[in-house]
């Protein structure tokens, strides 16, 4: 069973999907989704192991050999995507059960667990694949499962919202099957193995260059990088809660892989950073990210809203590392990667439990909050003092590893701007605990705690942030390893 593990990363989510519409059940749909979503995880940990002992895994599809059958092709770096994703996968779809119930309409719950797990497939299946076509494919599904998501909102704005998304997406997604049908062109292969070996022979050509910048461009408008950010706040302020905290923690995490994956391992390294030079490119486009975003999330007043341009700021961060064009900045992104998918999705679970109970996740709503939801709200200051950067936080490792990678580039005032935008962080983050904390209640009604089944999964979160804070070695030791492997290029 276990050589068969890549397929059924994919396949188990996949089969799961259609099911859910079936039992038309919402709670029979949600058990579904949460059996799919732990096994998904389990495999995901099972094929880590696996690579971390016994070197690349690569499986062909209907026993097609690569490079003329479909790969699945699993290394370190794959790996530890697959278990960020199905790790939030695995915590949102217990998560969702009552706040699923609060938000959408109960004939459309089995709808939502369906495309909730087709989201997932898509997500693993970009991951996991190593066929840049079936890339594509791949994100189609997480991209068409995610309009859905959104609009699923009852908000009528998630409506506007998820076509906006669905706009921009589509040009993101055009952008890259052109730059896909480009190289395909140019070297008549798919496999991204293949096309490793097989580009070299044709950089000078120009068509690989205009492949280059179509997917650069449809890479950075997925992964949502400044200034191709505009379809990501209004996403995640109005998509039901669950739904926010999946995709701010996986979407945009999956995104960065693509990037880091075509041009560090397809193109290569040389390629990319001395032909193409996108180190100048990307770094600038990095820190007005971090700065801008940062100083737009001081002003926010809706705390989704606040955390979705925080987001856009921390994908400068990660982006930021891949532009140092060293093993340790690439270690900080991949990382960071991580890191960021443990603490967002615990702010945005937190904001889920407000939203149960109060109703609005504006700031003025949430006066008084921090006494009497404490545990809620306490959830919400460890993630906070997380996305800052404090000792003890997975957050401080993370902004450890790229001030580092600063330093040895020589880049001083890269580094120093780094520590200014964590007390931006610490800005707005600290808006919402002093409303929560030094300000009297004044809603209707007498709130009270969030439920454990949103309690729960939140502090599973908030409890990792804390634990890999404390011992990071051995995320940090994957990181650098993946970090390694990409440097390298395709290995054996």
């Amino acid at each position: 069973m276990s050589q068969h593990f890549p397929i059924l990363q994919v396949v188990v989510p996949l089969l799961a999907a259609p099911l859910c519409i079936f039992v038309r059940n919402g709670r029979a749909a949600w058990g579904l989704a949460v059996l799919a979503s732990w096994v998904s995880l389990g495999i995901a940990l099972a094929l880590l192991g696996q690579v971390g002992t016994g070197g690349v895994i690569s499986y062909a599809i209907g026993d097609w050999l690569p490079p003329i059958g479909i790969e699945y092709r699993v290394d370190i770096v794959n790996a530890w995507v697959l278990v960020i994703v199905a790790g939030i996968g695995a915590l949102v779809s217990p998560y969702a059960l009552v706040s699923v119930e609060r938000e959408i309409e109960a004939r459309r719950i089995p709808l939502f667990y369906s495309a909730y797990l087709l989201c997932l497939c898509g997500l693993l299946g970009i991951a996991i694949t190593g066929d840049v076509f079936n890339v594509f494919v791949f994100l189609e599904i997480s991209s068409l499962s995610a309009y859905a998501l959104i609009a699923l909102g009852k908000d009528r704005r998630a409506l506007t919202s998820a076509f906006r998304y669905l706009v921009m997406g589509s040009v993101g997604a055009t952008f890259i099957v052109i730059g896909i049908g480009l190289l395909y062109s140019m070297t008549g292969s798919l496999n991204m193995a293949d096309l490793a070996q097989l580009l070299p022979g044709v950089w000078e050509s120009r068509t690989v260059r205009v492949a280059y910048g179509f997917l650069a461009v449809g890479f950075c408008l997925k992964l949502a990088l400044f200034p191709l950010h505009l379809w990501l706040p209004n996403a995640y302020t109005y998509a039901p809660s669950p739904v926010t905290a999946f995709m701010a923690s996986t979407a945009t995490k999956v995104a960065v892989y693509m990037l880091l994956r075509f041009f560090l391992t397809v193109f290569g390294w040389h390629f990319s950073f001395e032909q193409m030079e996108l180190d100048r490119v990307l770094l600038p486009l990095a820190l007005v990210a971090i700065v801008s975003m940062s100083l737009v999330a001081i002003f926010q007043v809706n705390v989704k809203r606040l955390l979705a341009y925080s987001s856009v700021a921390q994908i400068g961060y990660m982006v930021l590392g891949l532009s140092f064009a060293t093993v340790t900045g690439l270690t900080a992104t991949l990382l960071h990667l991580f890191n960021h998918a443990l603490m967002k999705g615990a702010l945005f679970m937190a904001m889920g439990c407000v939203m149960y109970r109060v109703g609005s996740v504006r700031i003025g709503a949430m006066a008084g909050l921090g006494r009497r939801m404490p545990v809620t709200m306490a959830a919400f200051v460890v993630g906070g003092l997380s996305l800052v950067g404090v000792p003890l936080t997975v957050g401080f490792v993370s902004k450890w590893y790229l001030i580092l990678g600063a330093l040895e580039r020589g880049w001083w005032p890269v580094a120093v701007l780094i520590l200014l935008t964590s007390l931006m962080a610490l800005v707005y983050v600290w808006r919402v605990v002093e409303v929560a904390y030094f300000r009297e209640y004044q809603g209707e009604g007498e709130a009270r705690e969030a439920p454990w089944m949103l309690l729960w999964p939140t502090w599973a979160l908030v409890a990792l942030n804390l634990y890999f804070g404390i011992d990071a070695g051995r995320t940090a030791g994957i990181a650098r390893q993946a970090a390694e492997v990409l440097m390298a290029g395709i290995g054996p």
